[in-house]
């Protein structure tokens, strides 16, 4: 197949593009530009490299010549891909995350609906989703979802126990500096490797009959960790121990974590149901959620970032 790949040297895609080229698939990659892929100088050799911003829909439109059969979709401008290419493509596929169902009602959470999503971005990239699931096959492409919990593995700083993306607090959790953590019922978390969720993509792709209309949940291969837990995992990469101390949810989130985007790791839980993957596309995620982290922090420390 000749597949576009918008945002092939991100995290999840610099992974999937090797695979698509491994499978013997024609791979382009849409661009803004050119940056080194994480996954080595040779991650992407055999992938085409085309020109285009998701946000400009004329942009997407100038590459409908190349008559792909499939498309996906990493940076969130998926109604522009969507409008200009359903009636050129067999297959879009798109990336979204499982925080756009809202706040779980169900754990596992399936992937439906649970509640009003806080994140304005994330909402309506979901009704658009959700709009275009109703719409696949109308015209010439059918579309499928793919929703990945917290995204980690290499190439990215992993989620840091105060709920960001900070380099600053992985080193302190490596000095085993004390992590405060919200008092009450803990959350669960599944942080998912970024191989993992790119294989997912590739069955997608290859079985465009039984993704046809789907969203799928994505996840690790042990499913979820308590909050507690991802504190002992960190621990155990960074050989240290990382004393935890409990504060009330009020100064957790005024003082410890400001910031929805960060408390909210630790408020709602992240545990994707990810059968259907299994029972339609014969998923299996390969990674756990420490060998995931451990794999994130292998690559901190190769990058001079630890």
């Amino acid at each position: 197949m000749k597949i576009l790949v918008i945002g092939g040297t991100g995290h999840v895609g610099a992974f999937l593009v090797p695979m698509l080229l491994e499978q013997g698939h024609e791979v382009y990659v849409g661009t803004r530009g050119t940056r080194a892929p994480h996954t080595g100088e040779d991650a992407l050799k055999g992938a085409k490299f085309v020109i285009c911003n998701g946000s400009d829909i004329e942009s997407l439109k100038a590459l409908r010549s190349y008559h792909f059969d499939a498309v996906v979709e990493f940076p969130g401008h998926i109604a522009n891909v969507w409008e200009a290419f359903k009636d050129n493509v067999g297959h879009i596929v798109a990336c979204g995350s499982l925080w756009m169902f809202g706040y779980p009602r169900v754990v596992p959470t399936p992937e439906q609906y649970q509640g009003e999503c806080p994140f304005d971005g994330y909402a309506k990239r979901y009704a658009q989703m959700r709009e275009m699931i109703a719409q696949s096959g109308m015209d010439k492409a059918v579309f499928t979802a793919i929703m990945p919990p917290n995204i980690c593995g290499p190439g990215k700083i992993p989620l840091d126990c105060l709920g960001g993306r900070d380099i600053e607090q992985h080193k302190a959790h490596q000095a085993g500096k004390t992590v405060y953590l919200p008092d009450g019922p803990e959350v669960l978390l599944s942080p998912c490797d970024a191989e993992d969720i790119a294989a997912l993509f590739a069955l997608a792709i290859n079985n465009r009959t039984a993704a046809a209309g789907q969203i799928f949940n994505v996840g690790p291969a042990d499913s979820a960790v308590t909050s507690r837990e991802l504190v002992r995992l960190f621990g155990e990469i960074y050989d240290t121990e990382i004393p935890v101390e409990t504060v009330s949810w009020d100064t957790y989130r005024n003082e410890i974590s400001p910031g929805v985007g960060w408390w909210w790791h630790f408020y709602a839980h992240m545990a994707p149901d990810i059968s259907k993957a299994r029972t339609l596309l014969g998923y299996e995620p390969q990674y756990t959620v420490k060998e995931t982290l451990a794999r994130a922090v292998d690559w901190m420390r190769d990058s001079g970032l630890l």
